[in-house]
């Protein structure tokens, strides 16, 4: 026998992250979070729980939020990723993350890009929520520093400000 590790099984799977078109080589085991951080150095998806309960780790699968821990990067192959360093753009942010920044929504910080995500989604499907709807979008994020109503301000002022640019949408 011998004393050889064994290495990693891997699959090279193609889907489109942010835009772009990729081909990446991932090991079986690994989480789309763990593709996102260690593979394509997008870090704003944050390692919290590792077991899908505070949302720190929120990216879009083909429109929809998931928690990247929970998903194996195989099953996101053929998909599309949209993750938090998508919506700036130009070094411009995006309105809704420029809405949070002026709510001040992040006191830490580390749950935001998730909290970004999961309003994103939302916006994306209803461009004028009530707060019931917000909130509901919102039930899989966890803040730590209890800063939810500044967050769910920063919410309703960017659905407010998309309206009135006339964009209906938080593109």
């Amino acid at each position: 026998m011998s004393s050889t590790p064994q290495q990693p099984h891997t699959s090279a799977i193609n889907l489109t992250v942010n835009g772009r078109r990729r081909r990446i080589k991932a090991a079986h085991h690994w989480t789309l979070l763990d593709l996102l951080r260690d593979s394509l150095d997008l870090t704003g998806a944050k390692r919290g729980c590792d077991r899908g309960e505070c949302g720190a780790c929120t990216v879009l699968l083909d429109g929809q939020p998931v928690y990247a821990c929970q998903m194996l990067a195989l099953q996101a192959k053929g998909h599309e990723i949209t993750t938090v360093e998508a919506l700036s753009q130009d070094g411009a942010l995006h309105p809704l993350q420029q809405a949070m920044l002026e709510a001040d929504s992040g006191q830490c910080g580390y749950c935001t890009p998730g909290f970004v995500m999961s309003a994103y989604a939302l916006l994306q499907r209803n461009p004028s929520p009530t707060e019931p709807a917000i909130r509901e979008a919102l039930a899989g994020n966890i803040c730590r520093c209890n800063a939810y109503g500044r967050i769910i301000a920063g919410v309703q002022a960017a659905a407010l400000a998309v309206r009135h640019s006339g964009g209906g949408r938080a593109s």
